[in-house]
This record gives structure tokens, C-alpha cells and sequence, in this order.
């Protein structure tokens, strides 16, 4: 092999390694949990509790919480046991240890934030059929470490919650004018006067507070995305098509030059 080509070789080994830093990779768990895969709006996973229960923010940020502290402890979990679990077991194994996490979540919700938990009902529960979260264990946990699985956990979760309280938010402005109401649900009394008056005398706009207003505003959220994907690749192409093709021309010699 002459110098040049171990050269080359040398170059493409540095540049595999790069790629491959830990740094790199939690950059990437964080921008696919929180943008680019979120699971809200580019999955569309866990539709149905997040069309059904989003009518407020507090409604939303309970079962946001719920959501993340499930996928944080169940990509835990699977990382953990990833080595140990044959593959013929490997779902119903996932499905045990998300629903431990969720009967845990169940329990603490009774316990301390009861109303909140009556006024969620079934959907608590039925986190554990959210394909979000045993796609993130399949998908993800049972194929790395602990700390990049609970990294990716948390940063979909957090991209999860972050949708439902957009949308609690926006159908609780427009429906009900208000902002925050009854957040000492979840938050206890400290809260009680978080309550937040946008407009006085505000006609309910009650299509906007049942499931087919939910729908038209998650399309509204997925619109707006996809307005700034396409708003972000066009400033990129137009950015390389400013910079100009590059001049610098890579040249593989053989043999000896005279």
C-alpha cells in the first residue's frame, strides 16, 4: 500500500471514530427525543390519551410526568437486562417491566395527587400499552448502555411532555381563556392562585375543549414542524449553493512520479 493510500485510510478511520464519540451521540439522542424523532409529532405514537386528556395544562403535565418517569425507569430497566433476556421473551419482559413502572406511577398518583389521578382515569393505566415507550425499549434500551438509554428516555419523554402541554395549553387559551386553572392538582396548594385570567367574560368555545378540536390542534403543531424543517433545509441549500462547490480535488497517485 503506497503512503497516499494509507493516508486516506488513516483519515477515514479518524473520521469513523469522531462519529462515534459519546459526546456526539448524546447530541444526537437529545435533538432526535426533542425535535427531529419526537414521538408526538413525528411517530404520532400515544395518540390516544394525548387527544383525550390535553382539554388543560395540568391535565397534560400529569400525564406528561407520568409518561417520562415510566420511559426514564423502564429504558433503565431494559439496558440493564438487555444481556440476559432471550429473544423469544425479550416483549412480554419489556411489557412486565413497563407495567411495574406504571403500577408504581398508579400508586403514587392515589396517594398524593388523587383528584388529578381520578380526572386522568384510564389513561394512566393504559401507559402501558403507549407504543412510544416499548419502541424506545426495543429499539433503543435492549441495544445500548444504561446512560445513553436513560438519556434517550428522558429526552423522549421530555419531548412527549412538552407536546401535551402545548397542546393543553392551546386548547385550554382557546376554550377557556384561562391559562394554568386547578394546577394545585398536581403542584398542592402552592399553586392555588397560579390561575391565570387571559380574556374576562370569555365565551367557552367548548368544540375546542373535546377530542375533534385536540386534533385539529396537534395538526397545527405538526404543521408548524414541518414549516420550520422546511424553512431550516432551505436556508441550508442556500447556504451551500452561496459557498460555491469546494476546488480542493482529492488525488490518489500510484506508482512513482518521475
Amino acid at each position: 500500500m503506497s503512503t497516499s493510500e494509507e493516508t486516506a485510510v488513516n483519515l477515514d478511520t479518524d473520521d469513523t471514530a469522531q462519529d462515534n464519540q459519546p459526546s456526539a451521540n448524546y447530541a444526537d439522542i437529545i435533538y432526535n427525543g426533542i425535535w427531529k424523532n419526537n414521538p408526538a409529532l413525528v411517530q404520532l405514537l400515544g395518540l390516544c390519551p394525548m387527544l383525550a386528556v390535553t382539554s388543560t395544562v395540568v391535565n397534560a403535565l400529569g400525564l406528561g410526568l407520568a409518561t417520562l418517569v415510566v420511559l426514564v425507569g423502564s429504558n433503565i430497566a431494559v439496558s440493564l437486562i438487555r444481556n440476559y433476556v432471550a429473544d423469544a421473551v425479550r416483549l412480554p419482559a419489556f411489557v412486565m417491566i413497563i407495567a411495574s413502572f406504571t403500577t408504581c406511577i398508579e400508586l403514587i398518583m392515589q396517594a398524593y395527587t388523587y383528584e388529578l389521578y381520578q380526572i386522568l382515569g384510564i389513561f394512566i393505566p393504559l401507559i402501558v400499552t403507549n407504543c412510544a415507550i416499548l419502541g424506545r425499549a426495543d429499539a433503543f434500551a435492549s441495544r445500548n448502555p444504561v446512560l445513553p438509554s436513560a438519556l434517550d428516555g428522558f429526552m423522549m419523554g421530555l419531548g412527549f411532555m412538552a407536546i401535551l402541554v402545548a397542546l393543553g395549553a392551546m386548547r385550554e387559551l382557546i376554550g377557556q381563556g384561562t391559562l394554568f386553572s386547578d394546577m394545585q392538582l398536581l403542584l398542592g396548594e402552592a399553586a392555588i392562585h397560579w390561575k391565570w385570567v387571559v380574556f374576562d367574560d370569555y365565551p367557552n368555545v367548548l368544540f375546542v375543549v373535546l377530542p375533534p378540536g385536540a386534533f385539529i390542534g396537534l395538526g397545527l403543531l405538526i404543521a408548524g414542524k414541518n414549516f420550520l424543517d422546511e424553512r431550516e433545509k432551505q436556508r441550508i441549500a442556500a447556504q451551500k449553493a452561496k459557498d460555491g462547490p469546494s476546488n480542493s480535488k482529492r488525488v490518489r497517485v500510484t506508482g512513482q512520479v518521475s
